[in-house]
């Protein structure tokens, strides 16, 4: 089990930007930048869109695709996608009812009707090897894909992830959390509450935009069903190299939960590392250790 001290945080200055229909520019970060990359978003429909962070050429033949948290969206993943740059491509969707994501009907917000949006993206995207990154509600529908054992499918990296079983959550919690939609007094709440490591104005901001801007369908799905599905079962079938991240200050879901729900389901040897002083938000919170992480396990994919 490893222990990351909290880390300084420099990021790229400058973002070269592109003018046209399928392109948004983002404001700068601190740092100097990855040579030749744009952060864009690539439409995939009248309301969808998939944030990434392209380098081009990536000698690397992985492709990292990160599946961002409940109320949140692809946004999440820019920071590790800068540190990841050139080496390696993230691709960073948002997923269904979150983000700029298409709305769809109220009974295809199911963590298999996710997997299955997951996948056509993937198609769609002509990625041929990948890993998949799943943080929080991303992991548990990470997972759900990856006991498919899809075609190109390299590896799984879980953030904080809803376990397989039944999310811990009390009922009285649930509620709460139902009610609390669309309510920015409770977006800065939950803030508090799923962070730890102190964040830039900008990134709280966006954090709490996300927040307010989720579908309603797409956050009580989540709540009353999603989160409550019981896919343990099917992890038998997960037989790529897994691991899992935590943070030790995680208010939501604690190392001790990964360790007793998701652990024992997942390939022997997957490890469960450890990020000092990070809450749940581990993408924001703690790039720098995730994105070491990820460069890490995809070594260790490339040598198998």
């Amino acid at each position: 089990m490893g222990r990351w001290p909290p880390a300084t945080r420099a990021w790229p200055t400058t973002i070269p930007r592109r003018s046209g229909p399928r392109w948004k520019n983002w404001p700068a970060l601190a740092g100097p930048s990855p040579p030749s990359c744009v952060l864009r978003i690539c439409e995939a429909g009248p309301k969808s869109a998939h944030y990434a962070l392209f380098c081009m050429p990536a000698p690397s033949a992985i492709t990292f695709i990160g599946l961002h948290y409940w109320a949140g969206s692809g946004r999440a993943f820019e920071a590790v996608a800068h540190l990841l740059a050139p080496d390696y491509p993230l691709l960073s969707p948002d997923l269904l009812g979150f983000g700029d994501a298409a709305l769809t009907e109220a009974n295809s917000y199911t963590v298999d009707a996710c997997a299955d949006a997951l996948a056509a993206f993937i198609t769609g995207q002509k990625v041929r090897r990948y890993v998949l990154v799943g943080h929080s509600m991303g992991g548990k529908i990470a997972l759900a894909l990856a006991a498919r054992q899809p075609t190109g499918l390299a590896g799984v990296a879980l953030l904080s992830p809803s376990p397989p079983t039944p999310e811990p959550m009390t009922d009285e919690d649930r509620m709460l959390s139902v009610k609390a939609y669309g309510k920015p007094a409770e977006a800065e709440k939950t803030f508090r509450t799923i962070t730890a490591r102190p964040l830039a104005p900008k990134l709280h901001q966006q954090i709490v935009q996300d927040n307010l801007r989720s579908s309603r369908a797409a956050w009580d799905a989540w709540l009353l069903h999603g989160s409550r599905e019981n896919i343990s079962g099917r992890m038998c079938d997960v037989q790529v190299p897994c691991m899992i991240l935590a943070g030790d200050q995680d208010a939501i879901m604690s190392p001790s939960v990964h360790g007793l729900e998701t652990l024992p389901l997942l390939p022997e040897g997957t490890p469960l590392e450890i990020i000092s002083g990070a809450g749940h938000l581990l993408p924001y919170e703690a790039p720098e250790e995730v994105a070491a992480l990820l460069r890490r396990f995809a070594a260790r994919i490339e040598t198998a």
